[in-house]
């Protein structure tokens, strides 16, 4: 009854504060909702000595949430899925070549890029660890977060190629991501890893290709059985199997659960849904259930996100090293973007505008702390726990306010074929 509980607790602040930022705030849903449980946060913070009671029973519900669990185990499936359905696979297959370099190289760029810098000014701010675990907060830090994009691009009004570029790099570095954090974790912990280019690279087949793989036979085959019958409820019951039963599959095939969810909402959005296959009555049904769901989810992981606030110990004490990250993250994020544009001979031309709006509009977001969460105690995990954290806030409320404002600061800029 506790999970019951917990959930429902969740879901009663949400629509409290969805209801507050609808009426009063009228910020994007997921960073209003963000806000106000920011504001919560700071206020039971500088209010504990007078309400310690409530102060305390909201940090032991947001501590029996198990976000590493809940966001890379549940919610991160649905909420992928939910905005690969909706993704046209024709506008992706335009911008593959950017996507797959943003993915991957410009992952593994601009965690090397963290890492060294982080490694270098630390020691100025009176903080000093290991190479490695600076580098740990490199890899967990460089993936954009999907959530954060997704739901914050649609109402930018970002240019549609750009877009796609900056939503298809979200849904599909995760992969590369991890390989990178679980190999910089296992190093940092002391284990033997097998570091040699067919041990990295067999590490990346087994856990992003396979992914991929596996995601594309589930969508195939629910395509299909949504072809053979009609009825929305047994349609959407189908996309509800291929996320939850996907998922149970990834796990048991150590394979990347994330990317799965990716392939397999791409095809059911663009053969599952198609007019062959199902009526425009069904469809809608089904586009409606999806963004629900995505909106639901969305509520919850940004109000969770705003009172994780209350689970970073001393926080004050990492205040400038965490202005440090940002300036830090976003610098990488230029470079990692930046070299690959000036070396690969891509289709479309990048401008001053497309470089700018590709590193402002790189979020980060939930997938950052939750993986900041799953590192071990002993591994500086406050401190990397708390400048992640200042990170995502900047990235979510800075950048995620004033992407739109940045498009339209920059003269119009064509993206003409080299």
């Amino acid at each position: 009854m506790e999970l019951y509980y917990s959930f429902s607790a969740l879901i009663v602040l949400s629509a409290i504060f969805s209801y507050l930022n609808s009426r009063f705030l009228k910020l994007p849903p997921s960073i209003g909702v963000m806000v106000i449980a920011l504001m919560v946060s700071l206020g039971l913070i500088a209010t504990d000595s007078i309400f310690p009671r409530t102060f305390i029973r909201i940090s032991t519900l947001i501590a029996s949430v198990d976000l590493t669990e809940i966001l890379m185990g549940a919610m991160l499936n649905f909420l992928l899925f939910a905005g690969a359905i909706h993704l046209h696979l024709e506008d992706l297959r335009e911008q593959r070549l950017p996507v797959i370099i943003f993915s991957t190289v410009s992952v593994v760029i601009s965690t090397f890029v963290i890492g060294g810098i982080m490694y270098a000014i630390l020691p100025l701010l009176g903080i000093t660890i290991p190479l490695i675990q600076c580098l740990v907060f490199g890899a967990l830090i460089s993936p954009t977060d999907p959530i954060a994009v997704l739901g914050i691009l649609k109402q930018a009004g970002v240019p549609k190629t750009l877009e796609t570029k900056i939503a298809g790099e979200s849904l599909f570095n995760d992969g590369m991501a991890v390989v990178v954090f679980i190999l910089m974790l296992a190093l940092a912990r002391g284990e033997e890893v097998n570091t040699s280019f067919t041990g990295i690279a067999g590490l990346f087949v087994k856990e992003a290709i396979g992914g991929i793989v596996l995601g594309l036979l589930l969508g195939f085959l629910g395509s299909k059985m949504m072809y053979r019958v009609d009825g929305y409820n047994v349609h959407v019951l189908i996309t509800l199997a291929i996320v939850m039963g996907g998922h149970l599959a990834a796990q048991a095939l150590h394979m990347s659960g994330p990317l799965a969810m990716v392939a397999a909402g791409l095809v059911v959005g663009n053969y599952g849904k198609n007019p062959g296959a199902v009526s425009d009555t069904e469809r809608d049904y089904i586009d409606k259930f999806w963004e629900l769901i995505d909106e639901i989810l969305n509520a919850i992981l940004f109000l969770i996100i705003g009172f994780e606030l209350l689970l970073i110990p001393d926080m004050k004490q990492y205040g400038w090293a965490g202005l440090a990250a940002i300036v830090v993250v976003l610098s990488a994020r230029f470079i990692s973007i930046y070299i690959p544009v000036k070396l690969i001979p891509f289709k479309t031309r990048f401008g001053k505008k497309s470089i700018a709006i590709l590193v402002w509009g790189g979020l980060r977001g939930g997938v950052s702390i939750a993986l900041a969460l799953s590192i071990d105690q002993d591994l500086n995990k406050d401190l990397l726990l708390a400048i992640t954290y200042f990170v995502v806030l900047f990235s979510i409320i800075v950048q995620g306010l004033t992407v739109g404002k940045l498009t339209k600061r920059f003269p119009d800029e064509e993206e003409a074929v080299a």
